[in-house]
C-alpha cells in the first residue's frame, strides 16, 4: 500500500502570543496561530485581501524557543504536516479547523524591531540575525559597501 505525505511551509503573522502547556508525560507543547495575507484580484477587477488563519503546535525544545522567542505580530516561517479536523462549535454549527503540527520554525522577525529591546548593533558592526529557533544561532551579516557593486547586472538577485 502506498503511504501519503503531507507537508506545508507557511509564511505568516503571529495573531496571539504563544501558549505553552505541558503533555502529561511533561513534554512540552506551545500553541500559537498564524494569518497568512494575500491579495487578488477579484471577479470586477479591483484587489482584495485575504486572510487564512493557522493553527499552530510545536513539540518538545521547539515548542521552549517559540515560547520563549515568538510574540504577538512576529512574522514567522513554520513548516510541518498539515491536519484538517472538523468540530462543532458551542453554538452548534460545524467547523473546520486547519491545524499544522510543525517540525521547525524561523522568526523572521528582528528582535529590535520587535519592540521588545532586543540587539542592536553599534555603529558600523554587521547586524545580527537571529536565525533558526529563535536566536539560537547567530551570525554576522555580510558587509558590502557601495562602490563593491558596479552595475546593476551583478547583484545577485
Amino acid at each position: 500500500m502506498s503511504r501519503g505525505f503531507s507537508r506545508v511551509v507557511l509564511v505568516g503573522n503571529l495573531g496571539r502570543d504563544p501558549e505553552m502547556r505541558y503533555s502529561q508525560n511533561g513534554t512540552p507543547i506551545t500553541n500559537f496561530s498564524i494569518a497568512v495575507n494575500r491579495r487578488r484580484r477579484g471577479l470586477d477587477g479591483n484587489y482584495q485581501d485575504e486572510t487564512d488563519w493557522y493553527r499552530i503546535s510545536l513539540f518538545r525544545q521547539h515548542a521552549e524557543n517559540a515560547a520563549e522567542w515568538l510574540k504577538k505580530g512576529n512574522k514567522v516561517l513554520v513548516e510541518g504536516q498539515l491536519q484538517i479536523r472538523t468540530y462543532t462549535g458551542q453554538d452548534g454549527v460545524e467547523r473546520t479547523s486547519v491545524d499544522v503540527n510543525a517540525d521547525t520554525f524561523m522568526n523572521l522577525t528582528a528582535r529590535d524591531d520587535a519592540g521588545d529591546g532586543g540587539y542592536r548593533a553599534p555603529a558600523g558592526e554587521g547586524r545580527q540575525d537571529q536565525g533558526s529557533y529563535g536566536g539560537g544561532q547567530s551570525r554576522p551579516a555580510p558587509q558590502t559597501r557601495d562602490e563593491d557593486i558596479d552595475d546593476l547586472d551583478d547583484v545577485p538577485f
